[in-house]
């Protein structure tokens, strides 16, 4: 019996924030390069990723010129209204093609810093993990809960609080029936791993960096780009975190391109 894929699954079919007016941030440039191509590139030439697919909305007409030659490497699917039915989307995209026993890496089209090294850790360990695994860091911040007009009610405990981030590592199969025993339910899904949770599952906390930054705001484009710079090609190393000064911890290698897989078409 062969080994276990692990498919790649980028959410990309939210109306996100358009920046410039026009512009998804999904397609808002750094450096030259779409902030989804750089996501997909994360993933895609990882030697240890079989494939990505990328979850697209009906009207998407900007997805191939923003991607370029990927876009003959890649597999598209058509989202839903919202991101649990997209991610859901494509994991039936996947089944209809591979085993419930593989496993899926959902990233999120606007998290284009990702490093190697974050990504070689989340696969060791959650290849490794019944119950799969994500990246996150601990809460470092002091957390206060606000009332109604933004006066604070309260300080949360951050003891044992992470913030999640992508990607997030789960068998293919455990995924699609988390994610459809949530939505009958009527659950609040915010990502994957809180369908898991809400399946029984305890995923495994691998710690990420902070350079693995998800772009919401305008300024995010510049961060995003200091610190895709220091990594010399868009990878930070697993202590590249964000000193006090601003600056970028120790950096990690470079990524090298393995293999180029051409992807099927949806």
């Amino acid at each position: 019996m062969s080994n276990p894929l692990v498919h790649g699954l980028i959410p990309a079919a939210g109306s996100g924030v358009r920046f410039d007016g026009t512009l998804l941030k999904q397609y808002q440039l750094i450096a030259g390069k779409s902030v989804l191509l750089r996501s997909i590139e994360a993933l895609h030439f990882h030697p240890m990723v079989s494939d990505v697919t990328v979850i697209l909305s009906a009207d998407d007409k900007q997805f191939v010129h923003a991607v370029d030659g990927l876009a003959a490497e890649v597999n598209t699917a058509i989202g839903g209204n919202s991101r649990a039915q997209s991610v859901l989307n494509g994991l039936s995209y996947l089944a209809d093609r591979y085993a419930s026993s593989d496993w899926v890496l959902v990233h999120d089209a606007a998290r284009p810093c990702l490093s190697r090294d974050s990504l070689d850790l989340l696969l060791e360990a959650g290849l490794n993990s019944d119950d799969g695994a994500i990246l996150a860091l601990p809460v470092a911040d002091t957390l206060k809960r606000s009332g109604t007009e933004d006066q604070i009610l309260e300080t949360v405990n951050r003891e044992h609080l992470w913030a999640a981030q992508t990607p997030q590592l789960f068998r293919l199969g455990a995924l699609m029936e988390a994610l459809k025993s949530a939505q009958h339910k009527g659950l609040n899904i915010t990502d994957e791993a809180s369908a898991m949770e809400f399946s029984g599952a305890r995923p495994k906390l691998v710690m990420g960096t902070a350079g693995n930054i998800k772009i919401t705001w305008p300024g995010d484009l510049q961060m995003a780009e200091a610190i895709l710079s220091i990594g010399q090609a868009g990878v930070i190393g697993q202590a590249g975190l964000i000193g006090q000064a601003g600056q970028i911890g120790k950096a990690g290698k470079t990524g090298k391109v393995a293999v180029a897989r051409k992807g099927k078409s949806s």
